[in-house]
């Protein structure tokens, strides 16, 4: 499956004691990887690893791959950060939302349930692969 990784994935990923690593580890194997990604999730990665390097790995080692340039859909993202205001999303989630519009054959691989919500296109809805609901 083509994937569009967010952050939770690979936190989980490399996090044992991870609420989802299991979770993840077997999601994992259906993936087609290199998953896409942005900087943005790159970056809240790296702070919930507390380490840089380990993302920098997984781009190296394309695990994942950057496939989102901010600066080139900043109107779209704007227009994405005013609909959602009430649910305040972070701009990791915008970049989301816009790479799935991009790449509309790819699953977003989150465990942010605010993706049940959110809509490309303004209206429809994007494949999600999520843990399930305890």
């Amino acid at each position: 499956m083509k994937a569009i990784a967010d952050t939770g994935l690979l936190v989980a990923l490399v996090r044992e004691q991870d609420q989802y690593h299991d979770w993840a580890v077997e999601i994992a194997g259906q993936i087609t990887w290199p998953a896409l990604s942005c900087e943005a999730v790159l970056a809240e990665t790296a702070y919930h690893l507390r380490s840089s390097e380990r993302v920098l790995g997984m781009v190296q080692d394309r695990l994942v791959r950057i496939a989102f340039d901010c600066n080139a859909h900043l109107g779209h993202l704007h227009d994405l950060a005013a609909r959602y205001a009430d649910r305040h999303p972070d701009l990791a989630d915008l970049c989301l939302i816009r790479m799935s519009e991009l790449y509309p054959e790819h699953v977003i691989v989150t465990v942010d349930s605010d993706f049940r919500v959110y809509r490309r296109n303004k209206r429809e809805a994007m494949p999600l692969l999520c843990p399930p609901r305890k």
